[in-house]
């Protein structure tokens, strides 16, 4: 256990929580600590005894922050020297799951309550685990693999522009953004020494809302995962799988408007923002703010899904004739109002002769199918 002259050094005394989400007293002060860190590090690179001190008497947002920094230049070098750009996208499940991780074990270590911090470590466990597995599955891992998308970002930007936006945008902001969302993490670690082990209301409502949303986005990746192997089957037997839930029909549409993604468009991408915007709501409830500094981590995050989804969503309106009609019927994210089943006779949007005639080919095209 930490002394407590060293854990004045590493923890702020705050005395209300409000006081755990300013972020001049629990931030500011701590930062000079980044500076000599390295240093200190590889001074004493042999002596564990040592190493444990640093790391005790260090504050935990700095540690982790120094960790993000050092991850930087390596996923840098790494997509540079292969010209393979996915390789945060391979750290994306991984690394959230470090920091909650070493949020919870510095506190266990320093003698702080850690029943809070216990919860969420467990449910970005399991939000880790469901990433990291479906992401395997698909092959995310294996060498040379890379998102499909980067590939239209290289050919628009060139390559002096893409070596500029992984320097400034996919190394270092995408590992920045990953440290971010995991900081109320220690604002909630400052409310546990003013709480005590016990858990309140929000801690049981977050830690069950969070675990409900990554259920909900296992169940997504399943459904999805379950119709592009029917529709790989579909198109190498041209027969509709039995075992699969799915009529010829959505085979022929080429992308999967059932289950979930019948009332989202990307309900898997829905959940992932909700998990992290409770893990801010969390800290906000917990120190009694409308809104603390780490809200730009949650914005960040969601700026980044939109402009993720605009991309996608582009490729799959070029590549699948029926996706603009799918854009009108069903909300992107969460359900419209009225949202309307694809299986549904399509609405011609009125004075495109262009789509008239896409269709009614589209429609020649599913009869011929169903002939043979």
């Amino acid at each position: 256990m930490l002394d407590l002259r060293a854990l004045a050094v590493a923890l702020p005394a705050v005395k209300t929580p409000p006081e755990c989400a300013d972020f001049s007293k629990t931030v500011a002060p701590y930062l000079p600590q980044l500076y000599p860190l390295p240093q200190n590090i590889f001074a004493h690179i042999n002596d564990w005894e040592a190493l444990q001190h640093i790391y005790l008497s260090t504050n935990p947002l700095v540690t982790a922050l120094a960790f993000a920094l050092f991850v930087t230049p390596i996923v840098l070098l790494v997509a540079e020297l292969n010209r393979n750009y996915s390789q945060v996208d391979r750290l994306w499940s991984v690394l959230p799951v470090i920091y909650n991780c070493h949020y919870a074990l510095w506190a266990h270590l320093a003698g702080i309550p850690t029943q809070r911090l216990d919860h969420v470590m467990a449910v970005t466990a399991l939000w880790g685990a469901r990433l990291t597995f479906n992401y395997w599955r698909k092959g995310g891992y294996n060498v040379g693999s890379e998102d499909y998308r980067w590939e239209t970002v290289k050919k628009y930007v060139g390559p002096l522009g893409m070596f500029v936006f992984d320097v400034v945008f996919i190394s270092l902001a995408q590992n920045m953004l990953l440290f971010m969302i995991t900081a109320p993490t220690y604002i909630l670690l400052l409310c546990s020494r003013l709480t005590g082990d016990g858990l309140g209301a929000y801690d049981h409502f977050f830690s069950k809302a969070i675990f409900l949303l990554v259920l909900l986005e296992f169940f997504a990746d399943q459904q999805q995962w379950d119709y592009h192997r029917a529709k790989e089957q579909y198109r190498r037997t041209a027969k509709v799988p039995k075992e699969y839930n799915f009529t010829r029909e959505q085979l022929d549409r080429g992308f999967n408007t059932s289950g979930l993604w019948a009332w989202s468009r990307h309900p898997n991408f829905a959940a992932e923002q909700g998990v992290w915007m409770c893990l801010y709501q969390w800290c906000c409830c917990e120190s009694w703010t409308y809104m603390n500094w780490c809200f730009v981590g949650a914005l960040s995050y969601l700026i980044l899904f939109q402009s993720s989804t605009w991309l996608t969503e582009l490729l799959s309106a070029s590549k699948y004739a029926e996706y603009k009609v799918y854009k009108q019927r069903v909300g992107k994210f969460l359900p419209k109002r009225i949202t309307k089943s694809m299986n549904a006779p399509k609405v011609e949007v009125k004075g495109n002769a262009e789509e008239k005639t896409k269709g009614a080919r589209d429609t020649e095209t599913a009869g011929k199918t169903k002939r043979r």
